[in-house]
């Protein structure tokens, strides 16, 4: 069976096509902007997540991380979560002042997060994405960003008394 994705970020995934193909064991062509993925059915699904990842604006080895058994990918769209018409303010409340709020909550929640137009793209371990996605569509929803931070804060706390 062959899985079709469209690719915004053609250049890029043709550059490592070589590394692409056999860390996703995967058959890769295009046609233009469109490419064919040929391999076994879970091998095709991890590979359409990895390009999804790529053309979100993940960079190749971050979004090689889903081969990992525990990594899960997560994509939230800001539009329908946000209470304001102004997208670029909601997007400048979840980027911070040289992405400092990224930053800090991938350092909270050992995440990688990427923003993307009016996209969130988040990879990482399960309970983790499960995290910052609860974090991010709160800020987006408006919720202050100190009440998030201490949430997290609290969350990696009550993880390191249970280990």
């Amino acid at each position: 069976m062959t899985e079709k994705i469209y690719s915004n970020n053609i250049r890029k995934i043709l550059q490592n096509k070589k590394l692409l193909e056999t860390s996703l064991k995967l058959k890769m062509t295009n046609q233009a902007n469109i490419i064919s993925l040929d391999g076994k059915a879970e091998d095709e699904y991890l590979g359409l997540k990895v390009i999804e990842a790529i053309n979100l604006g993940f960079s190749i080895t971050k979004a090689l991380f889903l081969k990992e058994e525990d990594f899960t990918f997560e994509k939230i769209q800001i539009k329908p979560i946000a209470k304001r018409n102004d997208l670029s303010q909601v997007r400048g409340r979840v980027i911070g002042q040289r992405r400092k709020v990224l930053d800090t909550i991938e350092g909270l929640t050992d995440t990688f997060i990427v923003l993307h137009d009016n996209s969130v793209g988040i990879i990482g371990r399960v309970s983790d994405v499960q995290k910052a996605v609860y974090v991010l569509k709160r800020i987006i929803a408006g919720s202050k960003h100190a009440n998030m931070y201490a949430w997290l804060e609290k969350r990696k706390a009550e993880e390191r008394n249970i280990i």
